[in-house]
């Protein structure tokens, strides 16, 4: 088929996510890909950006990993979650050797969502409580559980699903609910989830789920002392810890795991995109020792047919080791000192740039109409005609090939972890570009 006849066949029988179908008007017809770059049919190359959306951590086509597809294939493509096999064991072997402390006992699943509705059945079933604490910018997942579990608006659509969600407010500096101060209000970002709690009492809490740096609402990364103090008062309180690490894992940040950059081990930790970069479907859930141990006596009600799948598992492995034969961890922390410098270039270059955040290589800038009052160029859960600036600032990142992230008022940065400096300088080189555009529309 060619491009068109492509498009016209999605427009016909498959459906894209999140948006009336009748917006579907051109969509990049991927053909190949190779590293940080795919190529659509026409031939035109696009510099990967956004790995995929934050998924395509080792790059495109890596010929490891592809190799431990095929031969996996060969040998046993399915086997019963019942069933024991090498390649699930040496799988679970390896998640518990690389994540912090003694997170030891995995339950594989088949994306991120599954992750977290696994993560809140385990801490239900452990603790015998219902209540699970979250934030309002984080977003868990599509599924009903998942979805209901963070505050992105996507989930308005769907509610009410499960009960005993309780959120609270993100420590979002630039945005402060609590009152704008340049550094934050840390201890108050604490004691609003302390407090939170109290109210809903503590005993019937189960859990605190969190992403460990809000991902898709806005790259919110928490100040020191945050994740320390949630693990002292859930100690204090025998509520579990539920780290989401499903885009902030594998490198993304610097650390092998975001949650290594506070000192904390978390009692439950989710994860799905960087374990297999998307090569097939797969995630996980891995739970501390103690919690593994409820289980030895007590029903583990939990299931999945595809739980464990073999090709999955090899995905998975390979994928770790070339984390660590390829030095990808220390190139995102290498990588993302550089990209934080550039960060800062836009903003000193472009009114438009009110604030960027970044850490290893997951970044951000946020887009305003005026820095003094920090109007957002698009606000929360824009609505199509409230994205006309920010959707020529998409279009002409495309025309200029590079696949990027926007959502609202921000444009996020998430290239491979292979990438090199070179690479960088020619996303940023183009970002640069674009954001005269969002210059042109500045009010300040």
């Amino acid at each position: 088929m060619n491009p068109q006849e492509i498009v016209k066949t999605h427009r016909d029988h498959v459906f894209f996510s999140w948006v009336p179908q009748k917006n579907i008007q051109n969509p990049i017809v991927m053909d190949r890909a190779e590293g940080v770059y795919f190529w659509d049919k026409d031939g035109k190359r696009y510099l990967d950006f956004s790995s995929q959306y934050v998924n395509m951590n080792i790059g495109h086509s890596h010929p490891k990993v592809i190799a431990a597809i095929k031969d996996q294939a060969d040998k046993l493509v399915f086997a019963h979650p019942g069933t024991a096999t090498e390649i699930r064991a040496a799988t679970a072997a390896k998640l518990a050797e690389i994540t912090p402390g003694d997170l030891t006992k995995t339950f594989f699943t088949l994306s991120g969502a599954e992750a977290i509705e696994n993560a809140i059945k385990i801490a239900r079933l452990y603790t015998g409580r219902h209540k699970i604490v979250t934030r309002y910018r984080s977003y868990h997942g599509a599924t009903l559980g998942a979805g209901i579990a963070g505050g992105d608006p996507r989930r308005l659509a769907h509610e009410p699903t499960i009960s005993g969600i309780v959120r609270v407010h993100d420590p979002y500096a630039y945005r402060c609910p609590f009152g704008y101060a340049p550094e934050g209000n840390p201890q108050v970002y604490i004691d609003h989830v302390i407090q939170t709690i109290e109210f809903e009492g503590p005993e019937n809490v189960a859990a605190i789920l969190m992403e460990t740096i809000t991902g898709f609402n806005g790259c919110i990364i928490p100040p020191d002392g945050y994740w320390q103090a949630l693990r002292e008062y859930a100690d204090q309180h025998g509520i579990l810890l539920i780290c989401d690490e499903v885009i902030a894992g594998f490198g993304r940040t610097g650390k092998m795991f975001a949650i290594e950059h506070y000192g904390v081990v978390p009692d439950i930790m989710a994860m799905a995109k960087g374990l297999t970069c998307g090569y097939v479907p797969m995630g996980a859930v891995i739970v501390r020792q103690h919690i593994a141990d409820h289980f030895e006596t007590n029903p583990f009600v939990c299931g999945l047919t595809f739980s464990g799948n073999p090709i999955g598992c090899a995905t998975a492995l390979a994928t770790m080791k070339v984390y660590e034969e390829e030095n990808l961890v220390e190139n995102s922390r290498i990588m993302g000192d550089r990209m934080a410098e550039k960060l800062q270039e836009m903003k000193a270059k472009h009114p438009s740039v009110g604030d960027v955040r970044s850490l290893g290589l997951y970044g951000l800038i946020e887009c305003v109409k005026n820095r003094e009052t920090r109007e957002p160029l698009a606000p929360w859960n824009a609505k199509p005609h409230e994205m006309v600036v920010m959707g020529k600032m998409a279009a002409r990142l495309r025309e200029l090939g590079l696949h990027g992230l926007m959502r609202w008022n921000w444009v996020f940065m998430s290239p491979p972890l292979c990438i090199n400096e070179e690479q960088l300088e020619e996303g940023f080189a183009i970002i640069d570009d674009a954001l005269k555009i969002a210059d042109e529309a500045y009010e300040g």
